[in-house]
């Protein structure tokens, strides 16, 4: 499949003497700002792009930087043209992320040797991070696979949630909740995430996450501690890797899942929008599953009753932004509840 390449530059000449040099190896499509570049990316992502550092409006180092903030598009390279020669400006750019500078006016010979080493190298770049990524991110996978297996309360639930996560997700997306944060998202990362949310149970013991009755104080305190535990364990996965947007939002909703929307939640306190969205959600489906399955203590609840205790603990425990499109797929969730919930 023929690659993508963006030209960014508010020179005419600029851009009709690179797609001539480009086009029959590449799809090219020319840009004369910045701000057509970023809404033309929300539709279709590059295989790389050639960003002019001098741009009326917003300059390419302001351009590079929102790139580098989504996570659809930080991992685009991103090649710097510029007609000035500065050792400082091209240190700036690579430290900004950019992969190379090409110098104003360029030989069009030069641009495409230039283009095809970078896209060599980073398929040659990805294809090892993808392999290392895949083997640490399935290591911490069958860690909470290991764990769920501890405790013989919860069944799927970690099948369940996945299922939850990414039906509310898209319905999110589709009403318009979030929106802005959702589209920066890739759904099946955090849905995948979603699953080492209670990997900090590796530090509570099996006779508590086991106990057939209510948990004493001092009990309930060491399972309270799951949350920073986790959140911890990802970070050591991180700081030992570049880390990626899986170990990310895993951090996120290991560290906040148990955070209610009212500030009564653990382990921070936290308040309203001042939880992390993907912990919100994954609050949302985690209480969701408890509610309608069976533990040692309790039967599952009806559906009434679930329906009932999730609207009076709307802006307690719950954003009621989700809650609110909670009721719209409702019939959804329930079709991955397991046990009588009539």
């Amino acid at each position: 499949m023929m690659k993508t390449i963006f030209v960014v530059d508010d020179n005419d000449v600029n851009l009709v003497k690179a797609k001539r040099a480009l086009e029959g190896q590449y799809h090219v499509r020319t840009m004369p700002s910045t701000e057509r570049l970023m809404k033309v990316i929300e539709k279709k992502i590059p295989d790389l792009i050639l960003l002019d550092v001098e741009m009326p409006e917003i300059d390419g180092f302001s351009a590079l930087r929102k790139l580098k903030e989504c996570e659809k598009t930080a991992n685009i390279p991103v090649i710097f043209l510029t007609a000035y020669e500065s050792d400082a400006l091209e240190a700036l750019g690579l430290t900004h992320g950019a992969v190379d500078f090409i110098t104003k006016p360029f030989i069009a010979s030069v641009l495409l040797l230039r283009v095809e080493r970078h896209l060599r190298f980073g398929e040659m770049l990805n294809r090892q991070t993808v392999q290392l990524a895949n083997v640490k991110n399935s290591l911490l996978e069958i860690y909470a696979d290991t764990i769920e297996k501890r405790d013989y309360s919860i069944g799927s639930h970690l099948e369940r949630i996945s299922k939850y996560m990414r039906i509310l997700i898209r319905a999110m997306q589709d009403n318009g909740v979030y929106a802005e944060e959702i589209n920066n998202w890739d759904t099946e990362t955090v849905v995948s995430a979603a699953r080492l949310h209670d990997i900090g149970k590796i530090a509570v013991s099996d006779a508590i996450l086991n106990k057939p009755a209510g948990l004493t104080r001092e009990e309930f305190a060491q399972v309270r501690r799951h949350a920073m535990e986790g959140e911890s364990i990802i970070i050591r996965f991180i700081a030992e890797t570049e880390g990626c947007p899986y170990l990310y939002h895993a951090k996120l909703i290991a560290g906040s899942h148990h955070e209610k929307w009212n500030g009564s939640g653990y382990p921070r306190g936290l308040k309203g929008e001042d939880i992390p969205l993907a912990g919100r959600v994954m609050a949302f489906v985690d209480a969701y599953d408890a509610l309608t399955s069976e533990r040692p203590y309790k039967k599952p609840y009806s559906m009434s009753e679930v329906e009932r205790i999730i609207y009076k603990n709307t802006r307690i425990q719950f954003d009621p932004a989700i809650v609110k499109v909670f009721f719209n797929v409702k019939d959804r969730f329930a079709e991955y509840v397991e046990g009588p919930v009539n």
